[in-house]
């Protein structure tokens, strides 16, 4: 394939508009707010806030190269990495909880969010990567239409907690490249009681299929970065609260040649002490029938650098 192809998706409709246009009715979508699977139904532009505490602004807490994502985001170059603030899930677990639950960060403009995009791409990043995007949408999309016009070309990750409204994944439609989603739990119980929604199942499950149906499985070039496909992250949990056979099972549904991230490095941070069932690491048997369980459903591309803390 040639380095033409893989020009970035979104380049495709800027010229067009079509991109200001999917970033102005994004930002309609908070007067009456279903921008991700909440649907808090608040008026975020007039200043109201639903549950994942963000009005109308871009609120950044951090950019820069990241060197900790997954080798085909990483590369040699580093995944340019935008940690933008606050949640719409509340993980009482979540090794960020000062990022996604206590909201540290700067509120910036569009302008700004542009800057860091092509910031990130002048220190020759693979990639720029926007952790968290669920509830910000609009704002990433303003600053994206900026950061178009002045020569950003790197393809888009979309790095989530799998919480997504299907309104949301429609206007994103040919604007990201490569989407990294969670997926948590299978079980809405437990969703509720270790991240605060209720329904995570059910909308995790449309969400993934939605992304699968826009980029497929994961394509990447001679040197092993992605440039395109569905990334899916899997935190293994003590107690298998993860059901991960569900999850597996669920995956190989979509394609045999899902690339999964079976992550080993669950610790009790935040308020998971106070929670019996949560209050230790994985233990190494643990672990490995995760990996077992993700071969027995037919799912052979496993991202497995971390075996065990």
């Amino acid at each position: 394939m040639g380095q033409n192809q893989r020009r970035a998706s979104y380049l495709g409709l800027t010229d067009c508009g079509e991109l200001r246009y999917r970033a102005q009715r994004a930002r309609e979508m908070m007067a009456d707010c279903n921008v991700c699977g909440r649907n808090c139904r608040v008026n975020r532009l007039a200043g109201e806030l639903g549950a994942c505490r963000t009005g109308k602004e871009t609120v950044v807490s951090s950019y820069g190269p990241h060197f900790g994502e997954e080798a085909p985001l990483v590369g040699v170059r580093g995944s340019g990495t935008i940690f933008l603030t606050n949640c719409n899930l509340r993980c009482i677990f979540c090794q960020n909880y000062d990022i996604s639950d206590q909201g540290q960060g700067t509120v910036v403009t569009a302008e700004q969010l542009a800057g860091m995009m092509l910031s990130l791409q002048e220190q020759g990043c693979h990639n720029i990567n926007f952790v968290s995007p669920s509830h910000q949408v609009p704002q990433i999309l303003a600053g994206l239409v900026l950061a178009a016009s002045q020569g950003l070309a790197v393809p888009l990750v979309y790095n989530t907690g799998g919480y997504d409204s299907p309104e949301t994944l429609g206007l994103l439609d040919g604007v990201f490249d490569i989407y990294m989603p969670d997926c948590k739990y299978a079980d809405n119980e437990t969703a509720l009681r270790l991240s605060g929604v209720r329904d995570y199942w059910e909308v995790n499950r449309a969400a993934v299929r939605e992304m699968h149906r826009q980029v497929g499985d994961l394509e990447l070039d001679r040197r092993g970065v992605a440039y395109r496909g569905l990334l899916v992250r899997h935190l293994v949990l003590p107690n298998d609260l993860s059901g991960t056979r569900q999850v597996m099972e669920f995956l190989a549904s979509l394609s045999k040649n899902t690339y999964i991230n079976v992550m080993a490095q669950y610790r009790p941070c935040y308020e998971a002490a106070g929670v019996p069932e949560i209050n230790r690491r994985i233990t190494a048997e643990e672990y490995e029938r995760a990996l077992r369980t993700a071969r027995e459903a037919g799912l052979e591309r496993l991202d497995e650098r971390a075996r065990l803390v």
